[in-house]
């Protein structure tokens, strides 16, 4: 990712790295019904692993949701933001019911779920299939917690900036509300970042615990699963045979830095285009003056 990208169009290394990014795939998932059985129900929270364990689930052949995916389909936000409103606010409760029908439409391409928002609804998926079964990844609280801070809470201190850019780019305007919405209001039960970092170390702790009272009576089903451990334990977990392959490790950390920059500078070519076929330089000067604001809080180190 260069400026080089900003100017002249993105590198095919760039979009080979995330590809998701430059898809529109534009499914309607209430059109959708399930095709694939569900197997795997990775409730992990983010920045545990997930996006390694969506790589080696997929190379055991589940088809594997993950947050990053509507990126290439944004109206999935569509089903996440009634479910986050059913589960958390009670106000679609009439008309949503979070049962297997629902999750079909949503999920029903995908073997297995993993990372954020999926990780929202462990109670609902486990209830909805109860033959799926169940992995928790999990990282010292104290050790997830600044790579948390810094992947979401800081990245959203500035409501305002999410709000521009969401009346400037259809992606962000379906996305950002679910994580306002759903993780920072539902998951972690916070009204702003001082709350949200505040309660995420609880709420973290408490997520796990809970996961596991649900299927205390049911040991079958869960595998409590260290990343250091390979393929061993997985793959005796799910009854499959050990891949010829090394298992995938996936910096998390890094992806997710290079990822907001690519969604960013792939709106700012957009903006950029539009204005100047308008010739709104002054609109796209204040734009740029926050997008440099808004990437120096991303990158600074918190203090």
């Amino acid at each position: 990712m260069s400026l080089y990208e900003f100017f002249f169009g993105f590198s095919d290394e760039t979009k080979a790295r995330h590809p998701h990014i430059f898809k529109d795939l534009d499914i309607d998932r209430r059109k959708c019904r399930r095709v694939v059985p569900m197997k795997v129900l990775c409730l992990s929270m983010g920045r545990t692993g997930t996006a390694s364990m969506k790589a080696a689930l997929e190379i055991l052949g589940y088809p594997t949701s993950h947050g990053f995916d509507m990126h290439e389909n944004p109206n999935d936000a569509d089903l996440w933001m009634e479910a986050t409103d059913a589960k958390n606010s009670g106000t679609a409760k009439k008309t949503v019911s979070l049962n297997a029908d629902f999750w079909g439409m949503q999920l029903g391409h995908v073997s297995a779920v993993t990372d954020f928002p999926a990780n929202m609804f462990g109670p609902e998926l486990i209830a909805a299939y109860p033959d799926a079964k169940v992995i928790l990844t999990e990282r010292d609280v104290d050790k997830w917690y600044p790579s948390f801070d810094q992947a979401l809470i800081k990245s959203n201190e500035l409501p305002i900036v999410s709000s521009i850019f969401g009346q400037l780019d259809p992606v962000v305007k379906k996305l950002a509300p679910l994580v306002t919405k759903g993780m920072m209001r539902g998951q972690f039960r916070a009204g702003n970042a001082v709350e949200w970092r505040r309660n995420a170390k609880p709420c973290y702790t408490e997520h796990y615990a809970s996961i596991r009272r649900l299927l205390a009576d049911q040991p079958e089903r869960l595998l409590n699963f260290e990343m250091e451990e390979g393929w061993g334990p997985l793959c005796e977990f799910l009854e499959q045979p050990v891949p010829d392959v090394k298992f995938p490790r996936v910096n998390e950390a890094a992806i997710h830095g290079e990822m907001v920059m690519v969604v960013m500078t792939k709106i700012m070519r957009s903006i950029v285009g539009k204005l100047m076929g308008r010739g709104g330089l002054l609109i796209l000067v204040i734009v740029l003056v926050i997008l440099v604001f808004w990437v120096w809080v991303l990158r600074s180190p918190k203090g």
